[in-house]
């Protein structure tokens, strides 16, 4: 038997509805939820997002921009990196493309303060999960490389 249907359906609701519980461990809270997709049980883990940020939601649109300004943003970028070195002149003539790509503009349509990070079988084991380690981690480590160095003390 075929099935003579490639359109969208609505069956997200139908399907997957996941069901929050609550767990305290050493005085944290932690909310687990449970659903089920094709026969597997699945464990989400809800993860906050680190304290000053905010996850964005993205479209990405049919806007174009300018070339005038896409160029003076890459020469910026350029710019602030370089320390006037040869070797960074160099790079920077051996990177210069006669074609530019163009460069497409993202709308934000919606945000997000956390993220459900979803376990196969089992709850996702926090110190070893790249997602989990990669938000926790590399937040972090991004911030430490982007501050000032007197903010370093």
């Amino acid at each position: 038997m075929r099935i003579a249907h490639n359109g969208p359906i609505n069956a997200t609701a139908r399907f997957f509805t996941p069901t929050p519980t609550n767990s305290n461990n050493a005085s944290v809270t932690t909310t687990t939820s449970h659903a089920h997709f094709r026969g597997r049980h699945l464990h989400g883990t809800t993860i906050a997002l680190p304290e000053g940020y905010t996850g964005a939601v993205l479209h990405i649109t049919e806007k174009q921009l300018p070339r005038t300004q896409a160029h003076q943003h890459r020469q910026t970028v350029q710019n602030g990196r370089s320390d006037g070195s040869e070797e960074d002149e160099e790079e920077e003539q051996e990177g210069v493309d006669d074609t530019e790509a163009e460069t497409a503009i993202a709308e934000q349509v919606g945000e997000f303060d956390e993220i459900v990070v979803w376990g196969h079988g089992g709850v996702v084991d926090e110190g070893g999960d790249m997602y989990v380690r990669g938000l926790r981690e590399w937040v972090g480590f991004a911030e430490s490389m982007h501050c000032e160095m007197e903010e370093q003390g």
